[in-house]
């Protein structure tokens, strides 16, 4: 009796060992298949096709910034400090009553250095001193650069270097162009595949580049608005055209192919 229970106990022993043996390689079998997928996923196909889309969209800026200085030139740098500040801060207050809010006006440089006369065998010495403030100004309204830029000399600026347009948010612009470059770019693929017998199965890689940008539109007369320049203004002001640009996106695309 004492054997034929001890054999039933060896028995049930074994039964539980087998299961959790099984138990334990199937896990195992389990594991490996997703390792060897995820591996699968991760090595990049022997069989596949690189092609290129781009997308293009015409828009027009929203956007244009203005940089002007004011150019002092004088013997007492406390002097010429004060000239120039209170002809700056006439021009902000006129730009400001334009509607150009505080946070689009920006002082961009705020220069003061001697000036010096060089006589042969004579140390340098120093004969007066020049001031340059220059600010950049942002405007939303586009309308009222002509009226903006026009206003600038009578008050003292003697120094207008640039007047250029942008789009103040350009990636909302080339959201448009994208989506085009892939289209043109999964189009191509799709005709290459079927002409050649294959189909395509998945995306592998991309990458992109884009290009549209807006030149400055130079705005200065040497002899009107240089340093020292008169500081009178013609009254015919020209007329500030925006124009157009066109955003492009380029795409390249590797697909596999099956």
């Amino acid at each position: 009796m004492f054997k034929k229970e001890t054999m039933e106990g060896m028995k049930g022993i074994f039964w539980m060992l087998l299961n959790v043996v099984m138990v334990f390689v199937l896990f195992l079998g389990i594991i490996g298949m997703t390792a060897i997928a995820r591996y699968s996923n991760a090595v990049v196909p022997s069989r596949t096709v690189t092609v290129t889309g781009e997308g293009e969209v015409e828009v027009s800026p929203d956007l244009a910034t203005l940089n002007f200085s004011v150019v002092t030139q004088g013997k007492d740098p406390d002097a010429i400090t004060k000239q120039n500040t209170e002809k700056m801060n006439t021009v902000i207050a006129f730009v400001k009553e334009q509607g150009i809010e505080a946070k689009d006006i920006k002082t961009s440089n705020f220069n003061l250095y001697p000036r010096y006369t060089y006589l042969e065998r004579e140390e340098p010495s120093i004969t007066g001193y020049e001031l340059n403030q220059g600010v950049t100004v942002k405007i939303r309204d586009l309308d009222k650069v002509s009226t903006i830029v026009g206003g600038l000399t009578s008050r003292g600026i003697n120094q207008i270097s640039s007047v250029s347009y942008s789009i103040d948010d350009p990636e909302a612009q080339r959201v448009e162009a994208r989506q085009e470059a892939f289209a043109e770019a999964y189009e191509k693929a799709r005709v290459m595949a079927r002409q050649n017998g294959v189909r395509i199965a998945r995306v592998i890689n991309f990458s992109e580049g884009f290009s549209g940008g807006y030149p400055p539109i130079m705005y200065a007369k040497e002899e009107a608005y240089g340093r020292g320049g008169d500081m009178a203004m013609s009254s015919a002001m020209p007329n500030f055209e925006a124009g157009s640009e066109e955003v492009k996106v380029f795409v390249t695309v590797t697909y596999e192919i099956e």
